[in-house]
């Protein structure tokens, strides 16, 4: 098997999301002290561009760690892994028939371990905590990050305190407490759940991971970006993407950016589109009214408990990154997201999670305002899979 450029794994530094303030890597940090917004990883891809090439990757193992030289984690025996990334593109000539379209994908998320595509971005963030020092980690999760936390804590022999909404469905509780985490259930949100939090790392010390509240959870969802080039041999010509937090589609955009500083790409960049719950939609508010800040969602409701995010602190780099694409945010009420679940096990088999259909649910209106063509080749993201839903 390949293994990394030996010396180039690693951020040679952080940078601050909005003002561009460098600080140093070596250390458990969360938001970026001059700012207090997200912190991005920065690799020496000026360095690296000569060696991490695409043919490099033939033979490597099919996990998101094939891309160790553009990850943070340094020492290998720190990488945590259970199988996480390299999931499935599908080819679904059946669904695009019936939605009327010439090429349609389905990446499917759902194959990660513990059901979903949280488990790349804990893999990556609860490997780097533990690389720099941390023993107790925390986090406030609408279900499948509770999981695949619990999970990843365990694999690295540290201690997860995981709180969620009370009426998280039950399967993802069980796995949860299956899995050894301190579990805790609040009446409210995420967003409550995440001053819990908030509070035991003040009196605890646990290190909170919270979305886009350090910077490596996006370092592990970008590898859904370098897998998309990789299996395609292209990036698509658009990307439909269910958002809560947003970092999946902000890892992906970040993803794209490192390949063209690489030489992989050039400087064209598929649609992103950012796709809501009509009970929940701070993102497409704020883009249908053009500002930069999406204001919090009051009485957030979906049945979509990935969706149901109602304040998202990358708020500006969502939208930023929906405009610079030409894409557009667009919300579906929870009764399409069923439909397109039902939609799309009956023509592909795979049976989505509610974020998943929401994907599909959002064709339609993509088609009709001419955001996407019929020949257009369109990738949607399934990111966890509807066992997680299911009700014992």
């Amino acid at each position: 098997m390949e293994v990394a450029v030996a010396g180039l794994t690693g951020a040679s530094h952080l940078e601050c999301t909005a003002c561009g303030a460098m600080s140093e890597s070596e250390q458990l940090v969360r938001l970026s002290e001059c700012c207090s917004k997200p912190l991005y990883a920065r690799y020496p891809l000026d360095r690296l561009k000569t060696q991490f090439r695409p043919a490099v990757l033939a033979g490597r193992e099919p996990t998101m760690w094939r891309y160790a030289e553009v990850l943070p984690v340094r020492d290998p025996a720190f990488r945590l892994s259970l199988g996480e990334g390299f999931t499935p593109l599908l080819d679904v000539p059946r669904l695009a028939e019936r939605c009327g379209m010439e090429r349609l994908w389905i990446k499917d998320e759902g194959q990660n371990p513990t059901g979903s595509f949280k488990a790349r971005g804990l893999a990556m963030a609860i490997a780097r905590a533990w690389e720099l020092g941390a023993r107790e980690v925390a986090i406030p999760s609408a279900g499948n990050a509770g999981s695949a936390t619990a999970a990843y804590a365990a694999a690295a022999g540290l201690r997860a305190h995981v709180v969620v909404p009370a009426d998280t469905p039950r399967v993802i509780l069980e796995e949860i407490r299956e899995l050894g985490a301190d579990l805790e259930l609040i009446d409210g949100l995420i967003t409550d759940a995440a001053v819990r939090v908030a509070e035991g790392a003040k009196l605890h010390g646990w290190f909170d991971l919270s979305t886009l509240r350090e910077p490596y959870r996006v370092e592990g969802k970008k590898t859904m970006g370098y897998e998309l080039f990789e299996q395609l041999g292209r990036l698509p010509d658009a990307i439909v993407y269910p958002t809560g937090g947003g970092t999946g589609l902000l890892g992906m955009w970040k993803a794209f950016d490192e390949m063209q500083q690489l030489g992989w790409i050039g400087a064209g960049r598929p649609k992103m589109i950012s796709v809501q719950a009509a009970g929940c939609a701070p993102i497409v508010r704020a883009f249908e009214a053009g500002v930069r800040n999406a204001e919090p969602w009051e009485n957030a409701t979906t049945y979509a408990s990935g969706l149901r995010v109602p304040r998202a602190i990358g708020d500006f780099l969502i939208l930023d990154a929906v405009r610079a694409s030409r894409g557009v945010a667009l919300a579906v009420t929870d009764e399409e997201m069923a439909d397109s679940v039902r939609l799309m096990g009956e023509t592909t088999g795979i049976f989505a999670a509610p974020e998943g259909g929401a994907t599909l649910a959002a064709l339609p209106a993509l088609l009709e305002r001419g955001i996407i063509e019929r020949s257009d080749e369109v990738v949607l993201f399934n990111t966890g899979s509807g066992l997680k839903y299911v009700t014992p």
